[in-house]
This record gives C-alpha cells, sequence and structure tokens, in this order.
C-alpha cells in the first residue's frame, strides 16, 4: 500500500484505459467495407492495416516533435500507406482520414478493470482527470461514446494547451486548471516517453500502466501490469 497521499490522479486516454489498437482495427475494418477498398485497391485488409500502423506510428512520432501539424497526420497516415501498395490517390486518402475520425470515436473498447478502477478510485474521493495528446474533438467524442465522460473534472488536451507530452508546460497546465499542487498528483499513461518522461520532466509522480510488459528503462513511481493493481496503491 502506498503512503503518499495522492488527490489530483491525471490518466493518459488512448492505450491507457481507452483501447486504441482495438478500436482503431474495427474502424479502418468499417471504413474498407464502406468505401470497398478491398476492390479499389486490390488489397487485403490485413496488409493494409499492418502498414498502416508503420505509417501512423512514424507520423506521430513526427507530429509530437513539431515536425508535422495536426491535419498532415489525419490523411497523411492514410496516403503514406497507399503509396505503399503504389496507390498515388491523395483524394482517396483525405476520404479514408475524414471516415477514419468520424468512425474511430464512436469506438467502446476499453482494458479490462477500466469502469471497475474509475468507480473504485471516484468512490475513495480522488479528482480524477485526463493529459492526453489526442485532438480535442476527438478525445471528447471517446470519452462521451465509451461512457468515460463522467469520471473526469478535467480533460486537458495539447489543443487546448498549446502544448504536447512530455513537454513539462502541458503539466504545468494541467496543474493549474485543476488547482493541483505537484506534490499531490500523480500522472497515470502507457507511453514512457510522453506519460513518464513528462510528469518527470514537470516534477510529478508517475505510474507506468505497462499492459504490454514493455521493457522500461527508467524509473516511475509505480509500475503496473493491469489496472485492477491500482487498488495496491491507493
Amino acid at each position: 500500500m502506498n503512503t503518499k497521499i495522492y488527490k489530483h490522479l491525471f490518466f493518459d486516454l488512448d492505450h491507457t484505459l481507452w483501447d486504441f489498437d482495438t478500436n482503431a482495427k474495427i474502424s479502418i475494418g468499417a471504413l474498407y467495407q464502406q468505401l470497398n477498398l478491398d476492390t479499389v485497391t486490390g488489397i487485403p485488409f490485413t496488409d493494409f492495416y499492418t502498414v498502416y500502423l508503420v505509417q501512423n506510428k512514424l507520423l506521430w512520432a513526427r507530429y509530437e516533435k513539431g515536425f508535422l501539424t495536426s491535419e498532415e497526420l489525419k490523411w497523411k497516415r492514410m496516403w503514406r500507406t497507399l503509396l505503399a501498395f503504389k496507390i498515388a490517390d491523395e483524394p482517396l486518402a483525405r476520404r479514408m482520414s475524414a471516415g477514419f475520425l468520424e468512425i474511430l470515436p464512436t469506438q467502446k473498447e476499453v482494458f479490462p478493470h477500466t469502469f471497475e478502477i474509475l468507480d473504485y478510485l471516484s468512490e475513495k474521493k480522488y479528482s480524477l482527470h485526463l493529459i492526453t495528446n489526442g485532438f480535442e474533438k476527438v478525445q471528447w467524442s471517446k470519452l462521451k461514446h465509451s461512457g468515460l465522460d463522467k469520471y473526469f473534472g478535467h480533460v486537458i488536451t495539447s489543443e487546448a494547451s498549446n502544448s504536447m507530452k512530455p513537454k513539462k508546460e502541458i503539466f504545468e497546465y494541467a496543474i493549474r486548471k485543476t488547482n493541483a499542487k505537484l506534490e499531490d498528483s500523480i500522472m497515470l499513461g502507457d507511453n514512457l516517453d510522453a506519460d513518464i518522461k513528462g510528469a518527470m520532466n514537470a516534477g510529478m509522480d508517475s505510474i507506468f500502466v505497462n499492459h504490454i510488459a514493455a521493457y522500461c528503462s527508467i524509473a516511475p513511481t509505480h509500475i503496473v501490469t493491469h489496472l485492477k493493481e491500482l487498488e495496491d496503491i491507493f
């Protein structure tokens, strides 16, 4: 049991509570059917999706470093995936991007114990908030469709704060916005760079939510492998 008293718990959303990978695969699969992309491209969905994951990860890294705007990220991940299969069709990439961003936020898959642990923490009177690099409109839609919105007092996005994890400024913004203090706050997330190093940059304690049992090269305050383990900390 943890002896330090926290009041404000700052969660990441994607890959921590909301199962982004499962929801993205469902969404792109639905888009593939809607646009008859198997016929248009001649590419099986599984092949397209495998390449999409690579391109999405590469472009997100560029976006987080400031080399790409959010609008460029949204359609270029589709464009570059199509290009990998020698399909140079920008209008199609833009249609795919728009369709994906309509379908994705309506998906509802969350990680095991998500609602159970949020109920537990709420009943113990912790103030729960989100800090996310996701897009404002998209993240709010995810929260509402999945039923997660009722748990969080504040949702701090990179767009609203004009900063992005792991920069300390977004954490400082979150502290001010929630009237919290660093010493009674802790960040919970799955991304060692954005969430854990970001919290360290700001002088905040952290919990690495390590769903996939990844190698951890740094020292967060705590590590859990599933959300139920948070009951041992709080």
